[in-house]
């Protein structure tokens, strides 16, 4: 069991839905990134998503494209992300890591050592939104192997022939994205949520999480009223971009994760 599973666990025997909060690793810089990761849990994140900044993040919009851009211009890595995830884990062996990007970083590095080393810093999972299940093989099966959950995407063009292929080697939870486009390009609503969240649910057990275009703690309970769980990102690291201090963030998060909980 990751601990992934033993925190969803967790929530459903307390009845409680999940918040999910995604910052880009080293934005604005590698001290200030780490600082606000390890006061996410305080604030009421369940699970974090933590952002491997790419050169060329095509799934996402211009908020997370320029977070990326500042961690990489900070002299962001994934070796640098890697260390961030073993400073986290100095303070917090229970909360759940998931590191998000794009395959190229992995790839460049090995995927056995960049499996190796992920279990050794203490990430729990992965999303990597360039890699289909037909690619499953190059990195879903080995890090499944490795003892990590590999998270899938499904979407609303994700139809009844294509969801099974997508479900097939998922773990962890699937991340359902509410809306069709890139990262923070549109509000999500509930009504367009809860039939899809149910579709994929009558073809799995595993949790289903939403996110995208989520912004305020009513748009996070609203749609963890109808899923497992809420995600917000872009969201968050538009507080990030302003430059508000973290303690300003870690309220603001707190909001959502309070909205989400109260579903």
């Amino acid at each position: 069991m990751t601990r992934i599973d033993a925190k969803f666990a967790a929530l459903r025997a307390e009845n409680r839905k999940a918040f999910v909060a995604y910052v880009m690793a080293g934005d604005p810089d590698y001290a200030t990134s780490l600082e606000l990761v390890k006061g996410l849990p305080g604030a009421g994140v369940d699970i974090i998503e933590l952002g491997m900044p790419f050169t060329d993040p095509m799934a996402d919009g211009p908020t997370i494209q320029l977070a990326g851009q500042r961690a990489l211009e900070a002299g962001q890595t994934l070796e640098k992300t890697l260390e961030m995830a073993r400073a986290f884990r100095a303070g917090d062996d229970t909360t759940p890591i998931v590191m998000m990007g794009y395959y190229n970083p992995i790839y460049n590095r090995g995927v056995d050592r960049f499996l190796a080393d992920a279990r050794e810093a203490g990430i729990d999972g992965l999303i990597v939104v360039d890699l289909p299940p037909e690619e499953d093989e190059e990195l879903c099966i080995p890090a499944q192997a490795a003892g990590l959950n590999f998270i899938r995407l499904a979407t609303p063009t994700t139809d009844d022939k294509r969801l099974p292929k997508v479900l097939q080697n998922t773990s962890g939870f699937v991340y359902y994205v509410s809306i069709t486009g890139i990262t923070g390009a549109a509000a999500a609503e509930a009504t367009d949520v809860g039939p899809e969240v149910a579709r994929i649910k009558a073809q799995t057990d595993l949790p289903v999480i939403v996110g995208f275009g989520i912004r305020t703690p009513e748009t996070a309970e609203a749609i963890a009223a109808v899923a497992d769980g809420a995600v917000v990102g872009s969201a968050i690291v538009k507080q990030i971009e302003a430059g508000r201090p973290v303690a300003e963030i870690l309220s603001y998060v707190a909001g959502l994760a309070a909205g989400a909980h109260r579903a």
